[in-house]
C-alpha cells in the first residue's frame, strides 16, 4: 500500500513549543478552585500540560483517544535473545486486529479506537479490518552484526508514523496513544536507550518477556555488539537505523506527528520510550506534548524516564507493551481536564482564599 513520503519532515517542521501562557492561566485557575492550593497533586500538573498543548484553558477533553499499534520483526531474534518464535508477531497482529488482545480490552474500556499498522512484519499477514498495511520491509537485519536498517528504511518508517498520527487526528482523535508489537523489540529498544542515555547495555537491558539468565546474557551481548559497530556521534537518524526497529521508528514519527497536530500523546513503556528518545533527539519540542503513561519495571524504561525528566502517571508493574499502560492512564488525563472545566471556584462559593 502506498506510503506518504515526506510526512515526517512536514510534521517536524510543524512542531512548535507548547503554549506557556495557557499553562499559566490554567495554573492560576486551579489555584482559585474550591480546594486547598495544589491539593489535587499531579492532576493539576497534567491539567496545565493539557492546556499548554492545546493552547487554551480550560483544556479540551483528551477524547476520543486513538491507539496506534505498530508491528514489526527484528533480525536480532536470530541471536537467541528471546524464547518466543518470530512467528508470534504475525499471530499477535491477527489477534490485535481481531480485537482480542489486552490493548483491545483496555481501549474498549477507555472508549478508544485501536489501529494496527504493519510496518515491518517478517511474514505475511492476512488483511483485516483495523489493520493498515504500511510495510517498509519484512523485518530488520540483525543489529548485532550489521545495521538494522538503511537510512531510507528508517526514514520511510518515520513517515509511516507521522502519516498515521495525522490521519487519526483528521478522523477526530483528540489524544494519541502509543502501541507496538514485535518479538525481540526489547533488544533493539535497549540498544537505543544505551545509545541515547549513555548508560552501559548491562544497566538498561532487561528480561522482557521473562527470559532466563543465559538468554539475558545473550541479549546484553547482542546489544553490546550492535553498539560497537554504531557511530554514536553520527546523529539520531543513523543511530536509529543502526540498532533500532521499524516499529520504533514509526513510533518516533507518530510522536512527532502528534506534536505537530497539537494533541497529547500518551507514551507506553520501554519500546515507546526508546522511540521518544529518538523523537526528542530529532525534535526536542516533542517532549512538551508527551505524557508518560506508566512506569515499566524494565530497567531501560526507567532509565529513559530519568533521562527525559518524565514522571509517569501510573506505576502498576506492567511490562506487556501494546500500549496497555498508556491506555490505562487515559481516565486520569480526562479527569485532569474535567477538574479545570467543571469544578467551582472559591469565588463561586463565596469563600476568600485569603
Amino acid at each position: 500500500m502506498t506510503r506518504r513520503p515526506g510526512a515526517f519532515a512536514a510534521a517536524r517542521l510543524a512542531v512548535g513549543p507548547v503554549d506557556e501562557a495557557a499553562r499559566g492561566a490554567t495554573t492560576a485557575r486551579l489555584d482559585r478552585l474550591a480546594k486547598p492550593r495544589g491539593s489535587l497533586g499531579r492532576l493539576e500538573v497534567l491539567a496545565a500540560q493539557l492546556a499548554a498543548i492545546a493552547g487554551t484553558t480550560p483544556p479540551p477533553l483528551p477524547r476520543p483517544a486513538a491507539v496506534a499499534v505498530f508491528a514489526a520483526d527484528h533480525g536480532v531474534h536470530a541471536q537467541g535473545v528471546t524464547p518466543w518464535p518470530q512467528k508470534v508477531t504475525a499471530a499477535m497482529v491477527a489477534v490485535l486486529a481481531g480485537g482480542g488482545a489486552a490493548i483491545n480490552v483496555l481501549a474498549r474500556q477507555a472508549g478508544a479506537s485501536v489501529l494496527v499498522v504493519d510496518v515491518g512484519v517478517a511474514t505475511e499477514v492476512e488483511a483485516a479490518t483495523g489493520l493498515l498495511d504500511r510495510r517498509v520491509r519484512p523485518g530488520t537485519a540483525d543489529l548485532s552484526v550489521e545495521p538494522a536498517m538503511t537510512l531510507a528504511d528508517a526514514t520511510a518508517a518515520l513517515d509511516v508514523g507521522a502519516e498515521v498520527a495525522g490521519r487519526l487526528v483528521e478522523d477526530g482523535a483528540r489524544c494519541l496513544v502509543t502501541g507496538e508489537m514485535g518479538i525481540a523489540n526489547t533488544t533493539a529498544s535497549a540498544a537505543l536507550v544505551a545509545a541515547f542515555t549513555g548508560r552501559p547495555p548491562v544497566e538498561v537491558t532487561g528480561r522482557g518477556t521473562g527470559i532466563d539468565d543465559d538468554t539475558l546474557a545473550r541479549k546484553v551481548a547482542a546489544v553490546e555488539r550492535g553498539l560497537a559497530h554504531t557511530d554514536l556521534t553520527a546523529g539520531a537518524l543513523p543511530v536509529l537505523a543502526s540498532v533500532g526497529g521499524l516499529e520504533i521508528a514509526a513510533l518516533a514519527g507518530y510522536l512527532v506527528g502528534g506534536a505537530a497536530a497539537r494533541v497529547p500523546v500518551v507514551v507506553d513503556g520501554l519500546i515507546a520510550g526508546a522511540a521518544l528518545l529518538v523523537a526528542a533527539a530529532l525534535e526536542p519540542e516533542v517532549l512538551g506534548f508527551c505524557v508518560a503513561g506508566h512506569r515499566s519495571p524494565e530497567p531501560g524504561a526507567r532509565a529513559t524516564l530519568e533521562h527525559l525528566g518524565l514522571e509517569p502517571v501510573l506505576d502498576l508493574g506492567l511490562r506487556l507493551g501494546e500500549g496497555t499502560g498508556a491506555c490505562l492512564a487515559l481516565p486520569v488525563l480526562e479527569a485532569a481536564a474535567r477538574i479545570v472545566a467543571e469544578m467551582a471556584t472559591l469565588d463561586d462559593v463565596g469563600v476568600s482564599s485569603g
